[in-house]
């Protein structure tokens, strides 16, 4: 399992984390959806790595902006964009 967090523009409300939820939920693969209107931030989980086109094209189907297709990961950033679970 490869978890993924992605920067959307747009969300307010809980209406619009459903939307994107239920979109990237559609992609093959993906396990689990966590879209939070607060924070932009929508984390996905997924048997592989999720395709970014796929996630940005969700993303644009339930109206909103994939802002960073994923979030820069490395010794000096404040957010890791994947952890892999143990199992």
């Amino acid at each position: 399992m490869t978890t993924t967090v992605y920067k959307v523009t747009g969300m307010t409300c809980g209406h619009c984390e459903s939307a994107v939820n239920s979109e990237i939920s559609a992609i093959p693969g993906v396990t689990s959806v966590a879209a939070v209107a607060a924070t932009g931030l929508v984390t996905v989980t997924a048997a592989a790595e999720p395709d970014d086109e796929a996630v940005r094209a969700a993303v644009d189907e339930a109206g909103y902006e994939l802002a960073r297709p994923r979030l820069s990961q490395g010794p000096d950033d404040p957010f890791p964009r994947r952890r892999r679970s143990q199992r």
